[in-house]
Parts: structure tokens; sequence; C-alpha cells
């Protein structure tokens, strides 16, 4: 089989990253600077080859999508199974308002995120973002073998993906880091994967950030 490279993007900076609100399946837009760091990684993507494009329905990851092939002429393909978690009841609040009304959850929540299921209509646990998200994975590795994948997906959904292709528990989502933007490279070949690069941000200017949100 020959090998499938993947490049996985988190999308740009929205108003709610900057605000500290848990926005998961809510769609908020790109901040101007969130359309900066589209518009570096679309250049730094310029002259690597993309056969193929796939990305959240949600327009933050969508329109980072759109960027970073524009020079490729290809279009953006959205897959649900990509959407970023659903944070129930959470979703819309700031960090520390969630802290007043779920204190024991968010501490969970903050610690492991194993065993939380976010409260209320909708609300998911990591171990379902992970298996959804998987499944979209390996079926796109069976479909593209061969040919480079850009997708552009969010902070809960990059983690887990990574905690997967690297074969350890959920329970180490919180020793990942994923700053809007960058970009991680893994291949799949013959039933596994093999990580090639992680939360690179040297297109953004610097090695690694001190950029800590509060809200996903």
């Amino acid at each position: 089989m020959a090998i499938t490279r993947f490049i996985l993007v988190r999308h740009g900076e929205t108003t709610w990253n900057k605000e500290g609100r848990y926005q998961g399946q809510i769609d908020t837009p790109l901040t101007a600077f969130g359309r900066e760091q589209g518009q570096k990684a679309a250049k730094a993507l310029k002259d690597v080859s993309i056969d193929v494009c796939y990305a959240s329905p949600l327009s933050r990851a969508v329109d980072t999508a759109m960027m970073c092939v524009a020079s490729h002429g290809l279009p953006v393909n959205t897959d649900s199974r990509l959407l970023e978690i659903h944070h129930g009841e959470w979703e819309g609040l700031l960090s520390d308002d969630v802290g007043k009304t779920y204190p024991e959850l968010l501490a969970q929540w903050k610690s492991t995120v194993v065993g939380v299921t976010m409260p209320g209509p909708g609300g998911e646990d990591i171990t379902a973002v992970r298996d959804r998200s998987m499944a979209a994975f390996r079926e796109l590795a069976e479909k593209h073998q061969g040919q480079t994948v850009l997708v552009v997906a969010h902070d809960a959904v990059n983690k887990a993906v990574l905690c997967d292709i690297l074969d350890i528990d959920l329970s180490h989502f919180w020793q990942i880091k994923q700053d809007n933007t960058c970009i991680n490279v893994f291949e799949y070949q013959d039933g596994k994967w093999r990580l090639v690069l992680m939360n690179s941000t040297t297109h953004l200017g610097f090695l690694f950030s001190g950029i800590e949100q509060k809200g996903l």
C-alpha cells in the first residue's frame, strides 16, 4: 500500500478563542488576526504538493482551509466527523463562568478529560470525538493512497487524533498542544501511523508560543 500523507492544521484564531469562551460547534468567525494566521499557513504550504483538502463544516475551519488551498486551485470538502467537540451547556460561556457553575466537572476536564461528558443536549465526551474523527481519517487514508491530504480541524479533534495515531491513551490529551494554524504532518501505510511533525508554528514567526487558551 502506498503512503497516505496528512497535513493537519488547526483553524485560525476566532473571536471566542480571544475571549476565552467555549465555542464547540457554535460557528464563530475568524478574527482579523486569525485570517492573518491563515494567510501565513497558506504561504508555508504554497510549495507543498497537496492533492485534496477536507475541513470541518464550521466556517473557522472552512475559511482557513480555503486560504491554504487557494494557490493550489483545490476545493474544500467538508466532513461533519471533523467537527469540534460539542460542549453542551458550556458553549458560549466564558471559562470562568463554567468554573463557577460546574467547578468539579471543569476541574476533571482540565485534569484528564477521560470520563467527562459535556452536560446538556448534544454534549459529547472525548472518546466519541476520537472515534468519529479517526473513522474519517482511516477512510481518507484508504481513499487517497499515495496522495497528500490537507485537513483543517479543531483543537480537541486534533489532540484526540494525535493521541490515537501515537497509540497513547486520551488521558494524555493535555500533554499535546495545538496553536491556531499550527501544522502537523503524519503518514499512514499498511495499517500503521507515523508522526512526522507536530504543532509547527514557525510560519507564524516563532518556534513555540506561550499562548494558553481558556476555551476550545
